[in-house]
């Protein structure tokens, strides 16, 4: 299998966490896409995925497989390991749900606020921005702190006592709000205890 990625960018650290807590990275060949030479919207990349987006994860078979949830998915069920996406039908719908609410109310949002309400990429790849819009998801991401900062309050991990892709989620979009500038206030101690105790998993060594 291969998995075309940029090393360092939030989507394909959410992917490469979820091999590494599978103890699949040996499992998998890297292949780099250079997106700031705009490598990503190439014929042949949009071919494998018409989002012309990172990462994209290829079968033995000539499957292409793009968006994380959808690659992590398939890792948990292709190798033995922790479950990421849970084993009963609970578990497989609350650990849906708070993973779609870390993607949209953090990732996603911190994501927008960059592409749209900062520099960005550079003009060359951020071919339209949207400044009043980027900084509402910049405001919905400081509302999402505090929804998963009052989430950790009761729960281990966000989606109950187990760590999940859920938590996978959250951790990358935290870690793309240092890079944009979106901080997280210092009242919001369970989250920060919470990003500790994850970065101090093996996943992350």
């Amino acid at each position: 299998m291969k998995i075309y990625d940029v090393e360092g960018f939030p989507n394909p650290l959410r992917v490469r966490m979820a091999l590494a807590e599978k103890n699949a990275m040996d499992s998998v060949s890297f292949v780099a896409v250079d997106v700031m030479k705009g490598e990503h919207r190439s014929d042949a990349f949009v071919a494998k995925n018409p989002a012309a987006s990172v990462p994209v994860l290829e079968l033995d078979d000539g499957t292409y497989i793009a968006e994380c949830s959808a690659i992590i998915e398939y890792i948990d069920h292709a190798f033995e390991g922790i479950s990421l996406t849970g084993t009963s039908a609970k578990e497989r719908a609350v650990i849906s749900m708070m993973q779609r609410r870390a993607e949209s109310m953090v990732l996603d949002a911190v994501a927008t606020y960059f592409h749209h309400a900062t520099v960005g990429l550079g003009a060359e790849l951020e071919t339209y921005q949207n400044k009043e819009w980027g900084i509402k998801q910049g405001e919905k991401a400081q509302a999402g702190f505090k929804y998963f900062n009052d989430i950790l309050t009761t729960n281990t991990y966000l989606a109950g006592d187990a760590f999940s892709v859920a938590d996978i989620t959250l951790f990358a979009g935290l870690g793309f709000a240092d890079f944009a500038n979106v901080s997280i206030p210092n009242e919001y101690t369970e989250l920060i205890a919470w990003r500790e105790k994850v970065a101090a998993r093996p996943s992350l060594q």
